[in-house]
């Protein structure tokens, strides 16, 4: 039996390790664990084995004390039953004892070498299971184990840092963030299958670093395995070339499908340019059932000139591009050919263009049309292509910018000409120039219509209107509105100043509606009839304005008659105007006046100062008009009766000088020269004033006539020459030869210069001389009289022609103040001038302008 068991159990530890053996040949990872537990088993196997024996032995035993019993039966029977028994049992037990001792020294000695033998195998196993982790811990490679279907992944060695792969586990499975995204797809699907479906794979995957990896899937013993390998040289190249190889025959699939579902024939030829391969708008312009057919029967879509022409000119550098007429389907087409040349043969694409060429010629000959139009157009517009140079202009362009015509005809860029309009100063001046050009030309890559305002340096206002064209340029239009921005500009000003005078006019403004609505009033309005903002708000109807009017003014005739004529529906609507006297006192002007649109302005002034003034003036003009006429009376009447007494006391003094009369003694004979002396110089005063209260009165008149210049002079030289000896003063006169005439009022022009120069005498220092100085200017005579006197100061200037102003001080005789008023008086009548040119301390120059006047025509009766 113990032979038995002990066969039995090293057969199946033979088959054990033969399964083992073949499980380490067929799957190095499996087979490490698959012998660890094996020798686990053998262990049990043996213990088990221990305990048989020991249960065999004792059994042994038992035989053969029970022999012996039998043997000696005869002394048995010398001793008693239960001595028996007890040495028996001693007695087996000691025998049991025995040979359990000997049977286990034995198996003792079995086991520690069946120990040996398993510590060797432990250690080649550890020393295999070490080999195959430094195999495994390659840094080209790395495995990752699922236990199960749910199980935790185990990851054994590593991949090349350049290949992008994580070093981090728990990184390593987002495959999505390291590998390309078709590939890490493909990888996650195939891994799904692996573990859910026991589905092997074998692929290559790429890096997001362009690096190429193996991935292998296996099942083996319950484990999903994917092992990953870094290819390098020649298998990576190999890989890449699957994957160059695959990613070629994907796109020729995707190509020949695209061209199959596009309207387009496309056809490949063989190096002897028979058809290779065509799509199936080929198939159906040739009228071919199928694509197949097509090919085998060479249908050309294209005639042979035009194919010998295609070969003729196509090269690989230059392939063939040009328009050719064929007949499909019975009708003449037009096709865009694009045919290319290869060492293989060629390809090519026919372009249906029929729809084109018709729409082409149709677009040239529209725009023809637009052309000409926009030629007669008063707008300035230019049209550029999708290069930026100009493509159209019309006459209001060209003269708009004053451009040359063969610089317009050049085609200039946009650009090119923006800087040489900024160049002439015709475009606005901006601050960045290069900004400004960049913004206006950013047109053409807007989507919507840019519209701008250019104020041009030559006051004119365009609206630019520039407009991408959908195919590239853009249309420029300028309008120009320069009249418009000029009116609007006035216009609002207008309505600016306008609102502003109204609101600040004293007379009170109130424009009404047709419907007899107030729309407007200003201030004045409301303060002329007291009442408020409110009370007068743009709305207010006139009647709701005649009872807050009617405090100030309740005449059953006032407002009813505005009313009336505000809302009178009469074709013709008269103006009208007349004065109202408030309760308030005030006196108003009114006038009720008809504006366009069948509105009407009513306005009233305050007349009250005016009226009350006017009452004022008329009766202070009444009394001036009886005073002045009291004056002309006196001035008459007393210059008649002072000139009658004067004369006679002139005509007695001159008759009592004569000696018939008797001689007088010294004294009388002063006397008498004193009395002759303020006789005439009262005369002077009297006959001064009788001139001024003619000139006042407007009743003065000139007697023109022709005057000898030389002889007025020297008329004056003599009459003025007791006067210029009294004061001591010498008269210089200088002039030319001949003075020739002039037409003046001979006794009023030697009245100027006898008042001129006896002024001078007047203040003329003793032994100086006053110089007369004459000339012609044209047909004027001017004079200056200049005297060496003290002058006069700067603030009585202005007042030397009053009347009444003379003042004595540094004279030599004092007057009544007359004469210069009397010289500016006739110089005026003459139509001349006079001017006084003084200063303190350094004398004085009188200039007098006389111009020729025109003798009066007499028409001699006939």
């Amino acid at each position: 039996m113990k032979s038995s068991l002990s066969g039995g159990t090293g057969e199946r530890g033979c088959e054990n390790e033969g399964s083992d053996e073949r499980s380490r040949t067929q799957q190095p990872g499996i087979g490490i664990v698959a012998q660890k537990r094996t020798g686990k088993r053998s262990l049990r196997t043996r213990f088990w084995r221990l305990c048989l024996s020991g249960t065999a032995l004792a059994g042994y035993a038992g035989v053969a004390f029970a022999g012996v019993e039998a043997e000696e039966a005869v002394t048995a029977r010398l001793f008693t039953s239960t001595e028996m028994i007890t040495s028996s049992v001693i007695i087996g037990v000691i025998s049991a004892v025995l040979l359990s001792a000997v049977w286990l020294i034995r198996q003792k000695g079995n086991i520690e070498s069946e120990s040996r033998e398993i510590r060797t195998a432990l250690s080649d196993a550890n020393q295999k299971i070490s080999r195959y982790h430094s195999l495994i811990a390659d840094k080209n490679r790395r495995i990752v184990i699922w236990d199960a279907l749910e199980g935790q992944p185990e990851f054994l060695g590593q991949l090349p840092a350049e290949t992008g792969a994580p070093q981090q586990d728990g990184d390593f499975l987002a495959f999505g963030r390291w590998m390309k995204s078709h590939s890490a797809g493909e990888l996650e699907k195939a891994i799904e299958k692996l573990r859910g479906n026991a589905q092997s794979f074998d692929m290559v995957v790429e890096t997001q670093r362009e690096e190429v990896l193996e991935a292998q899937g296996r099942v083996s013993g319950g484990r999903a395995f994917v092992r990953f390998i870094a290819l390098n040289n020649l298998r990576a190249e190999l890989a890449e070339l699957k994957i160059e190889r695959d990613r070629l025959l994907h796109s020729m699939s995707t190509f020949q499908t695209l061209l199959d579902a596009i309207d387009l024939p496309v056809w490949q030829r063989d190096r002897e340019g028979k058809l290779a391969w065509v799509n199936e708008a080929f198939g159906e312009a040739v009228e071919a059932t199928s694509p197949d057919q097509a090919v085998r029967e060479e249908r050309e879509l294209l005639s042979t000139v035009a194919r010998e022409r295609i070969r003729a000119s196509a090269t690989p550098e230059s392939p063939f591009h040009d328009k050719i007429s064929t007949v499909v389907h019975g009708n003449r087409t037009f096709f865009d050919v694009v045919d290319i040349k290869s060492p293989d043969g060629s390809a090519g694409m026919a372009i249906d263009v029929s729809e084109v060429e018709a729409v082409r010629e149709e677009l040239k000959r529209t725009l023809k049309a637009h052309a000409e139009t926009l030629d007669h157009l008063a707008t300035p517009v230019a049209i550029f292509d999708g290069e930026r140079r100009l493509q159209f202009y019309n006459q209001a362009f060209q003269q708009l910018w004053e451009l040359d015509i063969p610089f317009l005809d050049s085609k200039p860029d946009n650009s090119e000409l923006l800087d040489r309009l900024r160049a002439a100063h015709k475009l606005p001046e901006q601050l960045s120039w290069k900004s400004w050009k960049e913004n206006t030309l950013a047109v053409y890559q807007a989507l919507d219509t840019k519209t701008d305002l250019w104020h041009l340096p030559n006051g004119q206002t365009l609206r630019v209107f520039a407009t991408a064209h959908p195919q590239g340029g853009a249309t420029w239009v300028f309008e120009n509105l320069t009249e418009q921005v000029d009116l609007e500009t006035r216009y609002n000003t207008l309505v600016k100043v306008q609102g502003e005078t109204i609101d600040h006019l004293s007379e009170g403004v109130a424009v009404f509606g047709p419907d007899g609505r107030i729309r407007l009033c200003n201030p004045a309005f409301r303060a002329l009839w007291g009442i408020s903002e409110a009370e007068a708000k743009p709305g207010t109807h006139i009647r709701g304005l005649e009872t807050a009017c009617a405090v100030a003014y309740d005449q059953p005739d006032g407002w009813r008659r505005f009313g009336q004529m505000i809302t009178s529906f009469d074709d013709e609507r008269p103006s009208s105007q007349g004065t109202l006297e408030l309760r308030t006192g005030l006196v108003l002007d009114y006038a009720v006046i008809p504006l366009p649109n069948a509105q009407t302005m009513l306005t009233f002034v305050n007349m009250t100062d005016s009226v009350r003034a006017e009452r004022a003036l008329t009766e202070k003009n009444e009394a001036l008009r009886k005073a002045d006429a009291l004056k002309n009376d006196f001035v008459q009447h007393v210059s008649y009766e002072l000139r009658s007494p004067l004369t006679n006391i002139i005509g007695f003094t001159d008759l009592l000088k004569t000696p018939g009369i008797g001689e007088l003694n010294d004294r009388q004979a002063e006397y008498i020269d004193h009395i002759s002396t303020s006789s005439a110089v009262l005369l002077t005063i009297v006959n001064d004033i009788l001139d001024l209260a003619t000139v006042d009165a407007g009743i003065m008149q000139l007697n023109f006539s022709e005057i000898s210049l030389d002889d007025l002079l020297d008329d004056v030289s003599i009459q003025i020459a007791d006067r210029l000896q009294e004061s001591n003063v010498t008269l210089e006169i200088t002039a030319p030869a001949n003075l020739g005439t002039v037409v003046a009022d001979q006794q009023r022009l030697k009245q100027i210069l006898l008042k001129i120069l006896t002024n001078a005498a007047n203040f003329a220092p003793e032994n100086s001389i006053v110089a007369l100085k004459c000339w012609r200017e044209d047909a004027d005579f001017v004079f200056s009289v200049a005297d060496k006197g003290p002058g006069i100061p700067e603030e009585l200037l202005n007042s030397v022609f009053d009347r009444f102003a003379a003042s004595g001080k540094g004279g030599k005789r004092s007057g009544a103040g007359l004469g210069l008023s009397i010289v500016e008086s006739f110089v005026s009548l003459h139509g001349g001038k006079v001017t006084i040119d003084s200063r303190a301390g350094e004398g004085t120059t009188v200039l007098c302008r006389i111009p020729s006047a025109e003798l009066p025509q007499v028409v001699a009766a006939e």
